[in-house]
């Protein structure tokens, strides 16, 4: 008898990225450095070794390089002696856009809704997730399927080329569309359950964390119901919402974690998880999230609200939590420097003042890893949810034994 062993590679090599950018006459080059550091983020998170980035300053998108041919020639230069698996782009490229793209640099090209994509499908557990990430991927897939035609195999692998069922729908489009409505039909049958799930809930208050990938809502969420939900130093780390009951003193009430937002979160995404998001449009109170310790905070903020603005749900009432005090750096200003003031140069409790001051929401700055603040934070979630309790059952008073 012969034994035939075959090894295995647990550890697959790291693919290299190169990040490409557009500094436009609406997103100056801080931002759009900036912006690449998030690219860099997700990059990593989907197992790639970003190397480097290049930022090309035009008033739009060339719309067939979406650079300019002359930046391509430089950055097929730069490859040319610093050889890399793959490009990835800070934005949405058509399908031509990506032809043109590949045909001058010669190697692999993604953009950033297909990182994202990718990210999605490494993180989705359950069948649900799995369902509503799928049905995204084809929907991104079938306008590209020309492009992709040879790159679904089972045997490859890799950034972005995580196939959304490896069931051969690829080869062709009619057969790529019959999936996606068997999948829609499949969401919408989860999204029935779903919905009377939560009319089962409904005699309880409901509370949803909101907020940018990455800024703790799992952790808070541990912090308050005592659980173990996966946290992690990951962009999405959470895809599936996760409801818990939560008790403060004598007030119970309902908390869901729900998936991160992300600046340009693909559309067909919102769509997918729709479901997911019903968690938020009919919560009664939103615990919207911040990172304070990131330097673009504010632009932050700013996504969420405009996602909580497509999703028909800005207008609940809304406690501003900023997290992560320990990691916030100061640093004071010299004193002849007579330049205006940036973040760095402003102590937390100015910070602290200037945003309740601004923002006519109860707000609080709090440390969930290293538990500061957290006492003040219970007392006004509960405080809060008292008040929206009251306003719905004058005269009741709440019971932990309310229906779950």
């Amino acid at each position: 008898m012969i034994l035939l062993f075959f090894m295995i590679d647990t550890n697959p090599k790291k693919e290299t990225v190169l990040l490409v950018g557009l500094a436009t006459r609406i997103q100056d080059v801080d931002h759009t450095t900036e912006y690449l550091d998030e690219l860099a983020f997700l990059v990593e998170t989907a197992g790639g070794i970003p190397v480097k980035h290049f930022i090309q300053k035009l008033d739009f998108a060339d719309p067939k390089t979406y650079v300019g041919s002359g930046k391509l020639k430089e950055i097929k230069s730069w490859i040319a002696d610093n050889p890399v698996d793959m490009v990835v782009f800070d934005d949405a490229l058509s399908p031509g856009q990506i032809r043109t793209i590949e045909r001058v640099l010669e190697c692999r090209i993604i953009d950033r809704n297909n990182l994202i994509l990718d990210i999605f499908a490494r993180r989705a557990k359950t069948s649900y997730a799995r369902t509503q990430v799928e049905l995204a991927q084809n929907e991104y897939l079938l306008p590209r399927l020309t492009r992709m035609w040879t790159h679904l195999e089972k045997q490859r692998g890799g950034i972005g080329l995580r196939g959304p069922g490896e069931q051969e729908i690829e080869t062709d489009r009619r057969i790529l569309r019959y999936r996606i409505s068997l999948l829609k039909k499949k969401l919408q049958d989860i999204d029935k359950q779903k919905s009377t799930q939560r009319k089962h809930r409904q005699n309880m208050m409901r509370v949803a964390l909101v907020g940018y990938t990455n800024v703790g809502k799992s952790t808070v969420m541990n912090l308050l119901s005592k659980s173990d939900l996966f946290a992690e130093n990951k962009l999405f780390a959470t895809l599936d919402t996760t409801v818990r009951k939560v008790v403060i003193e004598d007030q119970p009430f309902l908390l869901s974690d729900t998936v991160g937002f992300i600046r340009k979160l693909p559309h067909s995404l919102i769509e997918s998880f729709k479901s997911t998001l019903d968690e938020v449009r009919e919560a009664d109170l939103l615990i919207h999230i911040v990172d304070i310790s990131h330097p673009g905070f504010g632009e932050q903020i700013n996504v969420v609200k405009q996602t909580l603005t497509d999703i028909n749900a800005s207008d609940k009432p809304t406690i501003m939590l900023f997290n992560k005090i320990d990691a916030y750096k100061f640093t004071p200003k010299e004193s002849d420097d007579l330049s205006p003031a940036t973040k760095e140069n402003i102590t937390l409790e100015d910070l602290e003042k200037t945003w309740m001051a601004r923002e006519n929401l109860p707000s609080l700055f709090i440390s969930a890893t290293q538990k500061m603040n957290t006492g003040e934070f219970r007392e006004l979630l509960r405080r809060e949810v008292r008040k929206l309790y009251l306003a719905r059952y004058p005269g009741n008073q709440p019971s932990e034994k309310s229906v779950y």
